[in-house]
C-alpha cells in the first residue's frame, strides 16, 4: 500500500487562507458542506488507523508549501503499525509529477517490491535502470570519482594484467573477495566498472544493519542504505550468499566485514578475516569462480587524514558509526 499524506488540519488551514479564491470558483454552500465531508471522513480514518496491518509507505514532500508534508507523513508513521516514511526535503506538493522523482526507485529502496508476501533480497531483485544508475554514479558520486580517478586492472589468462575487466569471466557464478579500505569508498568504483564495461550487476552482501530499523530512524530522506538496496545489496547471511551463488550472480564478499572498514591508523592494507572462512567451501559446491581482488591508494590518503578513532570525535558521524556497530 503506498500512502501519500493528506492531513485534515493543514487542509482546513490552507483553505482558510484561500477561502475567498474557493469561494470565487465555488459555491460557498457547497465549499462548506465538503469541508464537512472531509472531516467526517478523517475522523473516520483517523480512528481506524490503529487497526491497519498492511505494509504502508508514506511519501511527503519536504517542500509542500499547500500541506504541512512532512509533519502528517509521521504522524501516520506513529498510528500505523508496519509503517515506512520517506522524506524528500526538495520536493513539493506534487513531487509525483515533478522531474527527476522515480517512484519505482523508491519502492525499491524501501524493499517494498516483492513477488510475494515475503521479501526475497534475491529473487524480488530488479537491477538498475540507466536512470538509477546515472543518478548515482554522476550526480551521487561524480566529485569523488573526479577526485580519486580510479583505474581497474585485471589478469588474463596468460598472465598479463590489461587495464580494464577483460581477465574476469563474463558468466557467473563468481566469487569476488577482497579487503575494504577506509570507510569501504572502493566498492563504488568497483561497482561502477562492471556496469559500464561489463554490464554486469554485482550483488554486494553487505552487513545486517543496514537493513535494520536503525538505519531506518538515522535518515528521513532516500539514503546511501536506499541506494545500496536499489544497486543489489543483500544481508550477509550463508542462505544469501547460497542462493546468489545457486542463481549464478557475481557476488561481492569482504570477510573482514565493518572491522576491516573502520581500522585505524597503522592497520592500512590488514586483513581481519577468519580463521576458517565458509565461502570456500560454499564457492566449491556451485562451481564458482573465486576473484580475489586487492585495493591501493585509499588507505595511504586516510593515514594521513583520519582514522576510526578520529571520526569517533565527530559529533553526527560518531552516532552514525555507534549505531552500526551495536547492530552488525
Amino acid at each position: 500500500m503506498i500512502c501519500l499524506p493528506v492531513n485534515l488540519i493543514n487542509f482546513q488551514y490552507c483553505v482558510q487562507c484561500s477561502f475567498q479564491v474557493l469561494s470565487d470558483i465555488i459555491p460557498k454552500e457547497t465549499l462548506l458542506w465538503r469541508l464537512k465531508l472531509l472531516q467526517s471522513a478523517a475522523a473516520y480514518a483517523n480512528s481506524r488507523l490503529h487497526a491497519v496491518r498492511a505494509e504502508s509507505l508514506v511519501l511527503a514532500g519536504g517542500n509542500d508549501n499547500l500541506l504541512r508534508s512532512r509533519d502528517e507523513a509521521y504522524r501516520l508513521k506513529s498510528s500505523l503499525k508496519n509503517c515506512k516514511v520517506r522524506c524528500f526535503k526538495d520536493n513539493g506538493h506534487s513531487m509525483l509529477m515533478e522531474d527527476g522523482f522515480n517512484l519505482l526507485t523508491i519502492i525499491k529502496g524501501a524493499c517494498k517490491y516483492r513477488r510475494t508476501r515475503r521479501l526475497d533480497f534475491v529473487s524480488d531483485f530488479l537491477p538498475p535502470s540507466m536512470s538509477e544508475f546515472k543518478c548515482v554514479f554522476d550526480k551521487g558520486i561524480g566529485l569523488f570519482r573526479f577526485g580519486t580517478c580510479p583505474a581497474v586492472f585485471s589478469t588474463l589468462d596468460d598472465g598479463k594484467i590489461v587495464r580494464g575487466l577483460a581477465g574476469v569471466p563474463d558468466e557467473g557464478p563468481v566469487l569476488f573477495i577482497g579487503y575494504h579500505m577506509l570507510m569501504g569508498f572502493e566498492i563504488y568504483s568497483l561497482v561502477e566498472e562492471f556496469m559500464k564495461e561489463k554490464n554486469i550487476v554485482v550483488r554486494g552482501i553487505a552487513p545486517p544493519y543496514l537493513f535494520s530499523e536503525v538505519m531506518e530512524g538515522l535518515f528521513t530522506g532516500f539514503s546511501v542504505s536506499d541506494w545500496l538496496k536499489v544497486m543489489g545489496a543483500v544481508p550477509v547471511t550463508g542462505s544469501n550468499l547460497f542462493r546468489l551463488l545457486s542463481t549464478k550472480s557475481h557476488v561481492l564478499l569482504y570477510p573482514g566485514g565493518q572491522r576491516e572498514a573502520l581500522h585505524n591508523k597503522g592497520e592500512g592494507y590488514k586483513l581481519f578475516w577468519p580463521d576458517q572462512p565458509e565461502f570456500v567451501r560454499m564457492a566449491a559446491r556451485f562451481g564458482a569462480t573465486i576473484v580475489p581482488f586487492g585495493t591501493v591508494g585509499e588507505d595511504d590518503v586516510g593515514e594521513l587524514a583520519l582514522d576510526y578513532h578520529d571520526m569517533m570525535k565527530i559529533p553526527i558521524l560518531n552516532d552514525y558509526i555507534r549505531g552500526a556497530k551495536s547492530k552488525g
